[in-house]
């Protein structure tokens, strides 16, 4: 499996955070930060498929899978530590650095205090994704 940017964790973290997961049996509906989208993750066993831009086209896990591992338990995360992740407008902060995402996560992090912890997180999500077994497509048939 391809590894997406490292900072994209930092994106589901958020999504959590404000709540914009809504976990089904066999599927998700993830918002975008901005409330302009709604990405539909699929999966089977430990294949997933998704809606979002980054798992559709760029063959990585976007944050809306990312973000479904996690509430799955696939990935450890501490509730309190994604909480201070809340609000932040990944969407407008990507577009902003022109999809820089390690200076979109700088610009979004420099005010919270717990930046070091969070990062720590984010480095043992990413190696705990990285230690999956999972197949990503475009679509599941259903």
């Amino acid at each position: 499996m391809k590894m997406p940017p490292a900072e994209k964790i930092l994106e589901a973290y958020t999504a959590l955070a404000d709540n914009r997961v809504i976990m089904h049996e066999d599927h998700a509906e993830v918002s975008s930060s901005d409330g302009s989208k709604t990405y539909l993750v699929k999966w089977e066993e430990n294949t997933y498929a998704s809606s979002d831009p980054a798992t559709y086209w760029q063959s990585y896990p976007g944050y809306p899978v990312i973000a479904v591992l996690i509430r799955q338990g696939r990935i450890d995360a501490d509730e309190k530590l994604m909480e201070k992740m809340k609000g932040i407008p990944w969407k407008k902060l990507n577009d902003h650095f022109k999809r820089d995402y390690r200076a979109a996560a700088s610009e979004a992090m420099k005010d919270i205090a717990e930046k070091e912890d969070i990062l720590k997180m984010a480095e043992e999500g990413n190696r705990q994704l990285s230690e999956l077994d999972l197949t990503l497509k475009r679509k599941l048939k259903k």
